[in-house]
């Protein structure tokens, strides 16, 4: 077709001429600094300068999926997208195919707004904020008041310092964008901030509430393609029948096992190791440990009693055994139908135990992993989230006050904050010097812990200078609080405290991750099963 050749130098237009050119733009830059070579010294590295062009044609490239756009270097191509209006796939060109399958797309409109782009799942984060493209009126923007309400939105789904991938466009009027606050135009301030911000977090919540976030688990031997054609052998269950409980009465060489309640069962016929005996199935030294481990837990099982006093439930100090976990669960409320949840829990089956840490659970889409703490830390969690809602009724007082010391520093800035400490049910009052006393807190507290707990929620506070949100103080106390309660690794469970537990995670309004944002459960297809054991060709 048809073009235009134009060449400048120093600034100053030479020649501009027809020419011959296919459609689109060609840019050619040569001798950058030859006319101010006091700059060229002020470079960084070829490639740390070479990272921020892709940087910045990245951010065009998604703001202008229409457009095909070529980026090369060295004869090596760096960007190549299509130009037909797929967003998707210039995030592939960018971030890589398995990127893109995990970005989830949305779509909304606000009287002031519209909002649309593509978020990633929790479980796909990066170390910095680079991966997060904000675009108002199609033009790229860095905002704190929108960085902030998308991580918003991803509260308790990422893991500490872990942040989101993004690409997501605001159109708005152009009365409500300065965009003449910044030289670079880079930054803009809104008219109507606080709405704004409280509609992006609002909908990317709801987006990421309508999603099932249980990460799949990785193997060597798995290929990223899991839709091509194959055969494959047949399938074999995972479940014991009925016939193989009834084995299971008969002792196996003559070896008992410890049940739950503490008196000798026989030990489980192995069903699933090969013919030949325990041994055969490779009885080792670490799981004999872990038998006696389990014995030591059963003798102190009688010391653990689960609590409803005046209708609240108190966390034991000691480990629960499996019957008093079941019993546990049991005595936490459940949520209401009508609280918001995420996207639906899948029924899950459990068939056993990993090292007294993970559950083993299946259904009919494959095999599960579930962290048992991270599970009951979530369980706990929303609990006491709800019980410092209304404290005021839950407190009670002490015989004899918790003391408690800081340093002149804290006690002066902890005299200024003691409000807070009231409003979640602790009464905290200054002693003299640099000492504070508890006279009460309330009693489903976690025993043994009040003292620990209390000094920790002193000591975030102390960490923020500026207004504290109360919200942001019950969510931390919660979280302290869910995570003593909670049971931890190298716990034996039985198969119905298993099912309790995995009940009790499908009621909670956010099952997929602990409060801190690492995840609950890791999935594993059963094609992927299937690829592992070549059972697919």
């Amino acid at each position: 077709g048809l073009g235009h050749r134009l060449l400048l130098e120093g600034g100053t237009i030479k020649t501009i001429e027809h020419t011959a050119a296919d459609r689109g733009t060609d840019i050619h830059v040569r001798d950058l600094f030859y006319n101010t070579p006091a700059r060229l010294k002020y470079m960084k590295t070829i490639q740390t300068e070479l990272g921020h062009i892709s940087d910045y044609i990245y951010r065009i490239a998604l703001a202008h999926d229409h457009i095909s756009f070529s980026l090369k270097h060295n004869g090596h191509s760096l960007l190549q997208t299509i130009g037909n209006q797929d967003m998707l796939q210039v995030i592939a060109s960018i971030y890589g195919s398995a990127v893109a399958r995990k970005m989830v797309k949305l779509s909304t409109e606000h009287l002031d707004y519209s909002l649309h782009g593509y978020i990633a799942k929790p479980e796909i984060t990066r170390a910095n904020r680079s991966a997060i493209s904000f675009y108002v009126n199609g033009r790229y923007i860095r905002s704190f008041v929108l960085n902030n309400a998308l991580q918003q939105a991803y509260h308790t789904l990422l893991p500490i310092n872990r942040f989101p991938i993004a690409v997501l466009n605001i159109q708005m009027d152009p009365s409500l964008v300065d965009v003449n606050v910044h030289p670079s135009k880079m930054e803009v301030r809104f008219s109507k901030e606080k709405e704004l911000s409280e509609f992006v977090t609002g909908q990317l919540r709801q987006v990421l509430r309508a999603e099932t976030l249980i990460p799949e688990g990785q193997s060597p031997w798995t290929s990223s393609d899991k839709n091509r054609s194959s055969a494959i052998q047949e399938q074999f269950v995972l479940y014991r029948s009925s016939a193989q409980e009834e084995m299971e009465k008969e002792p196996v060489n003559g070896e008992l096992q410890q049940s739950s309640d503490g008196t000798p069962a026989p030990a489980p016929a192995s069903v699933y190791a090969p013919q030949g005996g325990r041994e055969a199935a490779g009885s080792s030294g670490y799981e004999q440990a872990k038998r006696m481990e389990h014995k030591e837990q059963v003798k102190r099982q009688d010391s653990f009693r689960p609590s409803t006093e005046r209708g609240g439930y108190v966390p034991p100090k000691v480990k629960p055994d499996a019957e008093a976990v079941q019993a546990w669960l049991s005595a936490l409320p459940k949520h209401s139908e009508a609280s918001p949840k995420l996207a639906e829990f899948p029924q899950l089956e459990p068939v056993g135990q990993v090292h007294g840490t993970y559950i083993v659970a299946q259904n009919s889409d494959g095999l599960y992993l579930i962290d048992q703490h991270a599970a009951h830390e979530r369980i706990n969690f929303e609990y006491y989230y709800e019980q410092f809602g209304s404290p005021e009724p839950a407190s009670q007082e002490l015989l004899i006050p918790i003391t408690l010391e800081f340093t002149s520093a804290e006690s002066e800035q902890l005299n200024r904050k003691l409000s807070y400490f009231a409003q979640v049910g602790v009464e905290l009052e200054p002693f003299g010097g640099s000492t504070f006393i508890v006279r009460s807190y309330p009693h489903w507290f976690p025993q043994g812990d009040e003292k620990e707990l209390i000094e920790e929620m002193a000591e975030w506070l102390l960490t923020k200078n500026s207004a504290i949100d109360l919200a942001q103080f019950r969510e931390k106390s919660s979280a302290l609080c869910s995570c003593k309660a909670s049971i931890k690794a190298n716990q034996n469970l039985s198969l119905q405290a298993m099912e309790a537990l995995l009940d009790k995670l499908a009621s909670c309004k956010n099952p997929y991750t602990c409060p801190h944002g690492r995840p609950i459960v890791i999935s594993f297809s059963t094609y992927e099963l299937e690829k592992m054991f070549k059972r697919v060709m």
